[in-house]
């Protein structure tokens, strides 16, 4: 699998960039399988960042990402950067107001995690993952320009989002994310009822589970990319029907959207390769109106910083000095 793009505003990974004492903002992404946070100035730079594995713990979680802020804090205090928020995206559904709602991957519902994190600096925002993610695209990625946009996240599992008028659309309960796990029901000739959720098809997650059925030793969507180019045809067809999969979904979020481009994100959403050429062949296939066929569909800008960048932008939005 290709590596995903470098993000297009990043800074050295232990040295900081821009002009000294001018304001930056904290940002944290906490996902599945790693924590990354960094302090990312107005223009979308990260000009520090640190990163640790997600402890298997969701209190032990919650201890990484404190000690990630203080490490960050600490080092923005040494080089006189005021730290004007501290925004976090997680992979849960956040409500408008940055209420945790599930605990499907990490167990914080419940818990204060803005009040603690508002602790450390002068204000915190916790955020949907995907919101965030669409919103470093919208100020500084591939949808930056763009009234409308839709940008779906392609990694272990699979979401999308609207974005409108540059921000990305909540839903009344902050739950207009939920793209892949909705199993589609259907019936066979012998009127017997099957489900099919997206996710767990065409994810990252979800083609290693498939393919384990071949190989059992499978980890990781890069072997079966490296199996697929030495002429296995068992990972041939994981990768073109995962493809063909995600490209279906995104001709349905098209044909009843009508965005003004498709960006898509995610360590698989942007390996190139079989899986993103049947996806783009199956997307176009499938979108029905001639005017929409034709709509951009875009691998995103903001690469593995995404998160980190979008948690930041809200703070800057927030605080109105981005």
């Amino acid at each position: 699998m290709s590596a995903a793009p470098s993000p297009r505003r990043s800074g050295a990974p232990d040295g900081p960039a821009g002009p000294e004492h001018s304001h930056v903002a904290l940002g944290i992404d906490v996902g599945g399988t790693k924590v990354a946070a960094g302090l990312v100035d107005p223009q979308g730079t990260v000009l520090l960042r640190r990163s640790a594995p997600t402890a298997a713990d969701s209190l032990a979680v919650l201890d990484l990402v404190l000690t990630l802020a203080d490490s960050l804090l600490d080092s923005a205090r040494s080089l006189h950067r005021p730290v004007v928020g501290t925004g976090l995206s997680l992979c849960e559904l956040v409500t408008p107001d940055g209420q945790i709602a599930s605990d499907d991957t990490i167990a914080w519902r419940g818990l204060p995690i803005q009040a603690l994190l508002a602790e450390r600096t002068a204000d915190a925002v916790v955020e949907a993952d995907i919101r965030a993610h669409a919103l470093a695209e919208a100020r500084y990625g591939a949808g930056r320009g763009l009234a409308t946009f839709l940008y779906v996240n392609v990694g272990t599992g699979i979401s999308s989002c609207l974005v409108l008028n540059g921000q990305p659309y909540t839903g009344v309960h902050g739950n207009a994310l939920v793209l892949a796990t909705m199993p589609v029901t259907v019936f066979d000739e012998q009127e017997r009822k099957v489900e099919f959720a997206l996710e767990a098809f065409a994810s990252g997650a979800g083609l290693t589970q498939r393919y384990r059925r071949h190989r059992a030793d499978t980890r990781r969507v890069e072997e079966i990319v490296a199996d697929a180019a030495k002429g296995d045809p068992h990972a041939t067809q994981i990768l073109c029907s995962g493809g063909e999969a995600l490209g279906s979904a995104l001709a349905w979020l098209v044909n009843v959207l009508d965005p003004a481009a498709v960006v898509v994100g995610g360590g698989v959403g942007l390996a190139a390769g079989l899986y993103w050429a049947q996806a783009l062949a199956t997307a176009r296939a499938h979108i029905y109106a001639d005017a929409s066929r034709q709509v951009p569909i875009v691998p995103a800008v903001t690469g593995c910083d995404a998160g980190i960048i979008g948690a930041a932008a809200r703070i800057f939005q927030k605080s109105q000095h981005g």
